[in-house]
């Protein structure tokens, strides 16, 4: 056995036990500098190691695995030493320690823990067999995670937060260089277009909900935590810093953030620490900004209430207020709650340069234009997180600059976020966002289409709960999918870009959920499927780590018991975690519901490890009503199963079993079923996660309602789609 701690070995020596007669091994570490408990770790086992070297500081590099697994540590390894050099940079202060261990684990529950000089993952998060055959998908899986824990070894273990209030602060700063290091290491991969729709998207999701919470949240005891490890402490958080670097520049950012390094290397520090440092390198008023966004829940909308186009210049009036997904009323109370928002604005021309503060309920901005037909997007580059509401001259402006690209691939997809969102909350129209969704039938950017993706989906889970509107709604989804699946195509090409790989795995998901049943696609589909199980280590390149789940899916959802038992067969097959996974997010899509309910009970069979289980239980209910109703109903027989199982290991396993099993309906009555279930079986650790989740069916269903009372529910309008 070998074992490892946060520093390197000082020495090691025999020892007899005179009692047992057995000999044991005394190791012994070297002094750690001065550390918070919660990093100290220890690993023993047996492993295998590649190892290197930093450029600047010479720091030994180590990936341990497993026996026989090291050589899949290489590309992490490439990526920590490097990312260590750029850290060091950027921080302006050197990585502190002489080693750094990061360890592949076979069975954890988190994704990765940052010990100080020994760091933790879960091998799928540190490993990838193969570099030339991984995936672009996996590659930034592993450099995201491997980044974002590196970032911890100066924000977070050599400045230290004072409790635990400041979680979100340490999250989110690592979330934010994790972006940073990643856009330096791989700049072909676009991350900070990435960025807004991975991070700040889902964030601004769940900050919609009145059962959201400040990212500051006071914590009186340390077990309490648990419940704000969620993606307002991660994904908002790394916005509003993302949000800082945007209004004070990146210059003055870095600036402030070394002397902050250096002034309180190994201590505590509170978030308003930094904010001071950020003033004093930039002039401007930081505290005052991000006391409005860290100190309150939630975020704003601002809206266009008055316009005034002239040749040269546009004059744009502009109130404030909550944003929330529910669309119900703000109180008089809740009217008042204000923003300190930076208003980023940018036209064909480029950035306005002019930044303005929008302290108070209402304020007016006058920005140039090159013509008198000129656009202008409010929030640009989705630098800020909230909500924009445009006036329809404003959208009408806008959509020669979406279909012709003039505006980045952020901008454009934050436009149909916004739209989807201000629509579920009834700001506007639901034919507004089918109006809009139709100037993105050429789009062919990677970043675009997950805001695509997010927008029909959402949908889909909404209007699968009507079924004469689900039919319309799919067969408009389809055309706009298949008009650019088919340019894209199933396999590489020599004309690809370093993102079309991403993007071709994102349409081939959209195939999987609304095109399945077409005819070509699902010949195509089980072509590959059919070839690939003939021989699965040499037939890799018929079927790519980037499409395989949805083709999986897709055989799944037109096959029998005969396709399934092959996808549970290969499971077994499976050399790699990720492949594991291909079986676990496609097993559950079949349409037969006793094979569902197989699955469900597969997840919980001790085949799979017990931190992996979730990811089999959320295909089964995905977009289904039948689907809804098998997961649901086997979690209440199971509970107490599940609960004995699951509930003990992870308080964060057992909400993604719960939302993953009761989180997707859309009626009213199911939802009071949901709380009604919940209120007697009392989940006082997971009781947040549940808020959430009930709020955001209810916005669903709410959501429901108001598509049902509008045109969307005629087929004469989706049929005037097609007709134009």
């Amino acid at each position: 056995l070998q074992c490892f701690a946060n520093m390197p070995e000082k020495s090691s020596e025999l020892v007899l036990n005179k009692e047992t007669k057995k000999i044991t091994k005394r190791v012994v570490f070297m002094d750690s500098p001065a550390m918070s408990t919660y990093l100290l770790a220890f690993c023993v086992g047996e492993f295998d190691f590649v190892q290197g070297q930093t450029k600047k500081e010479g720091v030994l590099v180590r990936v341990l695995a497993p026996p026989g697994k090291a050589a899949s540590g290489k590309f992490a390894l490439n990526c920590a030493t490097k990312a260590l050099d750029i850290f060091d940079e950027f921080f302006g202060t050197p990585y502190p320690l002489p080693k750094l261990d990061m360890v592949a684990i076979p069975e954890f529950s988190m994704g990765a823990m940052e010990n100080w000089g020994l760091v933790t993952y879960r091998e799928s998060d540190l490993l990838v067999a193969g570099e030339e055959q991984a995936s672009t998908n996996q590659k930034q899986r592993i450099c995201s995670v491997v980044t974002y824990e590196l970032a911890h070894q100066w924000f977070g273990n050599l400045v230290t937060m004072s409790w635990w209030d400041g979680l979100w602060l340490n999250e989110g700063f690592a979330s934010w260089c994790e972006h940073w290091a990643n856009d330096k290491l791989f700049p072909e991969w676009n991350m900070w277009d990435q960025f807004r729709t991975g991070r700040m998207a889902p964030a601004m999701r769940l900050d919609a909900l009145r059962s959201s919470h400040p990212v500051q949240v006071p914590i009186k005891h340390a077990e309490e935590v648990e419940e704000v490890f969620d993606v307002i402490s991660y994904c908002k958080g790394s916005a509003l810093v993302q949000m800082v670097r945007a209004v004070i520049g990146t210059k003055q950012f870095q600036n402030g953030l070394r002397v902050y390094m250096k002034r309180h290397a190994y201590r505590n520090t509170e978030p308003h620490d930094l904010w001071a440092a950020w003033e004093r390198s930039s002039g401007m008023p930081v505290r005052h900004l991000m006391a409005s966004w860290t100190e309150q829940m939630g975020f704003p909308m601002v809206r266009i209430t008055k316009e005034i186009w002239k040749e040269d210049k546009v004059i744009l009036s502009l109130d404030q207020n909550w944003f929330l997904s529910d669309g119900l009323e703000l109180t008089e109370a809740e009217m008042k709650k204000t923003w300190t928002i930076p208003i980023l604005a940018c036209t064909a021309k480029g950035m306005h340069e002019d930044l303005i503060f929008m302290r108070e309920k209402t304020a007016s901005i006058t920005i140039p234009l090159p013509n008198k037909d000129g656009w202008v997007k409010i929030n640009a580059r989705q630098e800020v997180p909230m909500r924009v509401q445009l006036s329809e001259s404003m959208l009408e402006r806008l959509k020669p600059a979406i279909t012709k690209r003039e505006l980045g691939p952020s901008d454009r997809a934050g436009l149909l976020s916004d739209a989807f969102a201000l629509v579920k909350a009834g700001h506007q129209t639901p034919e507004y966002l089918i109006s809009l969704l139709s100037a993105y039938y050429d789009e062919d950017s990677y970043v675009v289409w997950q805001g695509i993706g997010d927008v029909l989906n959402g949908l889909n889970t909404v209007v699968s709960d009507d079924e004469e509107m689900s039919v319309c709604f799919g067969a408009f989804a389809r055309g706009l999918i298949l008009n650019t699946a088919t340019r894209i195509g199933w396999d590489p090409s020599d004309t690809d870009g370093p993102l079309t790989g991403l993007l071709r795995g994102v349409m081939i998901g959209l195939l999987d959920n609304f095109c399945h049943n077409d005819e070509g696609v699902a010949a195509e589909a089980k072509s590959r499927f059919d070839a690939f199980m003939a021989d699965p280590s040499n037939n890799s390149k018929i079927l790519p780590d980037d499409s395989k789940t949805a083709v999986f899916s897709i055989v799944l959802k037109n096959g029998s018991l005969a396709e399934y038992e092959q996808v549970l067969a290969y499971f077994d097959k499976a050399d790699t975690d990720a492949d594991k996974k291909c079986v676990f997010s496609s097993l559950g899509t079949t349409k037969d519901p006793v094979l569902k309910k197989r699955t469900l009970d597969w997840s919980i069979s001790g085949a799979a490890k017990l931190q992996d289980s979730f990811y089999a239980m959320g295909p089964v209910g995905k977009a289904s009503r039948m689907g809804r109703e098998v997961a649901w109903e086997w979690f209440q027989e199971n509970f107490h199963k599940i609960r004995g199982i699951i509930g003990k290991a992870s308080t964060s396993l057992m909400s993604a079993c719960i939302t993953s099993c009761a989180g997707k309906f859309c009626s009213h009555a199911k939802i009071d079923e949901v709380m009604t279930f919940f209120e007697e079986n009392p989940m006082p650790l997971n009781a947040r996660k549940i808020a959430q989740m009930t709020d955001n069916m209810r916005s669903n269903a709410k959501f429901l309602d108001k598509l049902k009372n509008s045109t969307l529910a005629e087929k004469e309008f989706w049929s005037s789609l097609t007709s134009s």
